[in-house]
């Protein structure tokens, strides 16, 4: 199999998500709650998936920072919602990893209805981004993330990473098994982002998605 080839976006759709988050990013608050989450109607981008699937590191390869986001080898490190304002324009928000964790299983049921109650009632919520881990594919905790978000009618959007870890044809297979999954799920958008926040790829073309959701510069 040939490599997957990214979504296509005009030269300008490109250069507008790399200024977009090129400009500043500034950490506002980490919230174990739901009486905490910042009062804004800005247009607002999530971070979901699996733990260790690298929402930390995407995060950081997306605004080009190293630390923004606090990344680490042990899953479940990320125990509340992150959020970081960009520019004004766009609210990214680095939630909780589900799967598995080594904290207490009371703790673990904490953050799943955190989290869930936060995709569902959260009204400037433009889009989801649920990330899956190339090398080993759709999980049953992924869709039944899936199948919630169809319920909700939140608009996600799926982003294979780590690429880099993985041989092409594989890379490839997992991106056909994907798109095939997703043909079942109303709430999808079509288009799957294949990433490496390590070597930078499908980066620019995930800046220009998620720029084009984004409120207008202010004049």
């Amino acid at each position: 199999m040939t490599a997957p080839r990214p979504p296509e976006f005009e030269p300008e759709i490109i250069e507008a998500g790399r200024l977009l988050f090129a400009g500043p990013c500034d950490f506002v608050l980490g919230v174990v709650g739901l009486d905490h989450l910042p009062d804004t109607d800005i247009a607002e981008v999530a971070f979901a998936g699996r733990s260790n699937v690298g929402k930390s590191s995407l995060i950081n390869a997306l605004t080009n920072r190293k630390t923004l986001a606090r990344t680490s080898n042990m899953p479940g490190r990320t125990r509340e919602i992150n959020f970081f304002n960009l520019g004004g324009r766009l609210m990214l928000a680095d939630l909780p990893g589900f799967g598995y964790a080594k904290v207490p299983k009371a703790m673990v049921e904490k953050w799943t209805r955190l989290v869930n109650s936060y995709l569902k009632g959260r009204p400037n919520l433009r889009r989801v981004c649920l990330l899956i881990d190339s090398r080993h594919g759709v999980k049953e905790s992924d869709t039944a993330v899936m199948k919630m978000l169809d319920a909700a009618a939140v608009s996600y959007q799926i982003v294979l990473t780590k690429a880099d870890k993985i041989k092409v044809a594989e890379l490839a297979q997992c991106l056909a098994d994907t798109q095939a999954h997703l043909r079942t799920h109303t709430a999808a958008h079509p288009d799957v982002h294949v990433t490496s926040s390590e070597k930078g790829e499908g980066i620019a073309e995930l800046r220009a998605a998620l720029g084009e959701l984004a409120e207008r510069k202010p004049v």
